[in-house]
């Protein structure tokens, strides 16, 4: 095997999609921004303990382990950045008050989450920290919804769920590890046969709500059926309330339910969202409310947010134009030396041309050139014919 070949699952990005990515970060970051969230930078690897606080076996078995030659210490890469966030949020700023936060950047999974997935996201997120009512959930909704529109998509879905639902079915029911996570499984594939097995223990009414939640997807009738299925269940009545709440907010999107819904991380405590786009294979935008993210930093706060992979998020964004650039001789006269830097300095791409290579092609839209009259160097645009 030649020493270059990449591990499987991780990829060179070129400079066409490079550019591509790049402006997209660029936008989303602009985008948070003109809501007021300030950008943070959390180291790749941090000790492992720190990095796993609180996220659950799943988030455990996607994350790199490597052992510090300084310390002894076990570190991690980061498969998610949302802990780090969470830990920034309780230790380093401890604000009293609401605390809006953005990222961007890289994080390394250990296997990919899908067929042809990378193995290494360029993960963008917001968060908000601070405030308990729906308010959060909906500023943070908007957000990533309007983050797609800034990057020139429109046609998508909202999926809802809730994370409370299953815990508060099973409260007080005596269930092992194993036993409590074959039924998580079986209710992420709505193996309805599967749970009939799993539960045939359990009381009637509750063997009967596992198997109802199992089709309980769809449109906003699901939150009526869910009503009067889980009448027995005061926090499952308040995680629909919010829903209906959170749907009558995005009356111009479409919006789905999906009562069942469980991947994702441990850290989840409310309502959950997922955004859908056209040409996609799966949710681009995943996110939600975890109160519960700080608690293991000692600093419990109510805590809402979103993720997307914007390696991911270019495959179905419409391809930018490219921005005009100019072309010009190479040289070391004090004139042109002098035009370049004033063009550079106004925000124009300037591309020099060295000896030898004025035929080549490169990814540069060179609509104007450089050129000397009169002893005075100007721009000017060059032939139709030629551009081509």
């Amino acid at each position: 095997m030649s020493a270059w070949v990449l591990p499987d699952h991780i990829a060179d990005v070129l400079p066409s999609e490079a550019r591509h990515i790049e402006e997209l970060r660029r936008l989303y970051l602009d985008t948070a921004r003109s809501y007021g969230y300030e950008l943070v930078m959390p180291p790749l690897l941090e000790h492992l303990e720190s990095l796993l606080s609180g996220t659950g076996r799943a988030l455990d078995l996607q994350t790199f382990k490597l052992v510090d030659q300084l310390s002894g210490r076990t570190l991690g890469l980061r498969a998610d950045t949302t802990p780090q966030v969470a830990r920034i949020d309780a230790h380093l700023l401890n604000r009293v008050g609401i605390t809006r936060l953005c990222y961007c950047g890289p994080v390394l999974h250990t296997r990919p989450n899908r067929p042809f997935a990378t193995r290494e996201p360029l993960q963008f997120g917001a968060e908000i920290y601070g405030h308990v009512g729906i308010e959060a959930d909906l500023e943070v909704l908007h957000l990533g919804l309007d983050s797609l529109r800034a990057v020139g998509l429109h046609q998508f879905s909202v999926d809802l769920s809730d994370a409370r639902i299953v815990p508060a079915l099973l409260a007080g029911v005596r269930l092992s590890s194993q036993e409590r996570d074959a039924l998580h499984s079986a209710l992420a594939a709505k193996d309805a046969s599967a749970i009939q097995t799993l539960a045939k223990d359990l009381p009637a009414n509750l063997r009967e709500a596992l198997v109802t939640l199992v089709g309980m997807y769809g449109d906003a009738e699901v939150l009526n059926q869910a009503e009067n299925a889980f009448a027995a269940w005061p926090v499952v009545l308040q995680a629909l309330a919010e829903m209906r709440q959170i749907a009558a907010h995005l009356r111009n999107e479409v919006i789905t339910f999906d009562l069942a819904e469980l991947r994702g991380y441990a850290y989840y405590s409310g309502v959950r969202f997922a955004i859908y786009v056209q040409g996609a294979s799966d949710a681009l935008v995943r996110g939600g409310r975890y109160d519960e993210v700080g608690a293991v930093f000692g600093r419990k706060r109510p805590a809402v947010g979103f993720s997307l992979d914007l390696k991911e998020l270019v495959s179905v964004v419409p391809v930018r134009t490219l921005k005009a650039a100019i072309r010009a001789p190479w040289g070391t006269a004090p004139g042109l030396l002098e035009a370049i830097v004033t063009l550079r300095a106004r925000g124009e791409t300037v591309v020099c041309v060295l000896p030898g290579h004025e035929s080549e092609v490169d990814e540069f839209n060179c609509d104007r050139e450089l050129i000397e009259v009169a002893d005075q160097w100007t721009v000017q645009a060059v032939p139709a014919v030629q551009a081509l």
